[in-house]
């Protein structure tokens, strides 16, 4: 099992608008078959400005199924959303 984390910081420009669009957006990709677990964060309100706001937490079967989800246009789609509306990006894979 692979467990794929990104999180991101989001411009100061309409941030609370583009999160509540994330949080819309990434709703496609909760049915996509690769995805074993789907989790979705967004930082406290009360937690400190240098934290990333919004979080991803899938897990997946294996690479092969990490690299079918990041050529999926559902995932592109979303990611295309976000590339135009972050600030910065932190991702990891690991193995469970």
């Amino acid at each position: 099992m692979i467990r794929h984390i990104c999180m991101f910081k989001f411009k100061e420009e309409n941030k609370k608008e583009n999160t509540r669009i994330a949080l819309e957006k990434v709703q496609a990709l909760r049915d996509l078959p690769q995805i074993k677990r789907f989790e979705v964060a967004v930082n406290l309100k009360e937690a400190p400005e240098s934290n990333y706001e919004f979080t991803l937490i899938f897990d997946f079967e294996s690479m092969d199924d990490l690299n079918s989800y990041q050529k999926d246009p559902k995932h592109l789609e979303f990611g295309n959303f976000i590339k135009a509306v972050r600030e910065a990006r932190a991702c990891i894979d690991y193995k469970l």
